[in-house]
């Protein structure tokens, strides 16, 4: 069994870490620009790397000690858009510890035209959580400090009634009539979805991993914009729009299980003059007849228009698609 060592915690703890990454060929979706969950898979797989260095990585910590590295919140701001190819530094610091909570601070650094661009900023909360699926090992008692018996316990909401589980032919979601989505979002500009969590969403054997809820994020905004007559092929194909996200950021607050059935709300909560919406995420399962929130979080999104295969601008909304962020008919758009 690798030992814990008090080298290893204070290279944990106290040794910023660099390391050279690149951003994955699946996140080019748009030209070769790099979108905002595979920047937050950047910070992921940098603080993660940190452990490693430390001689304390994930696997290690799981086999060998019973402890799930999970990340509970994301908080990741993008100054500058990363490309397919870029070589990018990625420099991790730990800069707070409370709460059974480790917090590191993240920064990712490109190369333009010989000088050096911070192109993402970012904050990870990491828990080490106590695996039960097994018999559980003893808690090495210089990592006691940072594990956990589970990621959070919200306290449960309202009583609720689910309507009743949609064929798996139907596929994994659904926006249709639903009495828990209807309560969830009356009375707001919101968008509302029901996603039963598949295992390659999960890890740790059993309860959706941050990654899973970067997808949810991103999948919401496209269904939202969908339905509300801005969908992305269509800007792509009338104006050579795409949606440009500049700042993302998820909380978790209790877990989700596999083949639960996870209510996603999206809502717009500002729109900054005429550039800028900022939007709420939201999740929840039902438990034992009552609403219980798993995750929170907003996103911040702005539009670009595709000057050439390799340059983009921001531009300002126009009326259509202020009247569709507004929840207003989006003729024109």
């Amino acid at each position: 069994m690798t030992p814990v060592t008090e080298a290893r915690i204070k290279a944990l703890l106290h040794t910023p870490t660099r390391v050279l990454l690149r951003p994955r060929f699946e996140g080019s979706n748009i030209c070769t620009w790099i979108g905002f969950k595979h920047d937050n898979y950047l910070v992921e797989e940098a603080v993660l790397e940190h452990f490693r260095s430390a001689g304390l990585s994930s696997r290690v910590l799981y086999e060998e000690l019973g402890l799930g590295l999970d990340f509970t919140e994301l908080d990741v701001r993008i100054l500058s858009s990363l490309h397919l190819d870029d070589l990018v530094t990625a420099d991790v610091e730990q800069v707070s510890r409370n709460d059974g909570e480790l917090v590191f601070r993240v920064t990712l650094t490109v190369d333009r035209d010989g000088a050096p661009v911070k192109a993402v900023t970012g904050r990870a909360r990491v828990v080490l959580r106590i695996d039960t699926t097994f018999p559980p090992e003893p808690v090495p008692e210089a990592l006691r400090p940072f594990a956990v018996e589970r990621l959070g316990t919200s306290e449960p909401g309202a009583e609720v009634t689910p309507a009743a589980p949609a064929p798996l032919s139907a596929g994994h979601g659904s926006t249709g009539p639903d009495p828990v989505l209807s309560l969830l979002t009356e009375g707001r500009n919101a968008f509302g979805w029901k996603w039963r969590i598949p295992y390659p969403y999960c890890h740790f054997t059993e309860r959706l991993q941050m990654s899973g809820y970067l997808r949810q994020m991103e999948e919401v905004v496209d269904l939202f914009l969908a339905d509300r007559g801005l969908s992305i092929k269509t800007l792509l194909d009338d104006r050579k729009w795409i949606p440009a996200c500049s700042h993302s950021k998820i909380r978790i607050l209790d877990e989700a299980l596999m083949e639960e059935e996870l209510y996603i709300v999206y809502t717009v909560d500002e729109i900054f003059k005429d550039f800028l919406y900022r939007s709420r995420f939201d999740t929840y399962v039902v438990r034992e007849g009552r609403l219980v929130q798993t995750a929170t979080g907003h996103v911040t999104h702005g539009y670009a228009v595709i000057d050439s295969r390799t340059d983009w601008h921001l531009v300002n909304f126009d009326e259509p698609v202020l009247r569709a962020l507004r929840g207003e008919a989006a003729t024109g758009a």
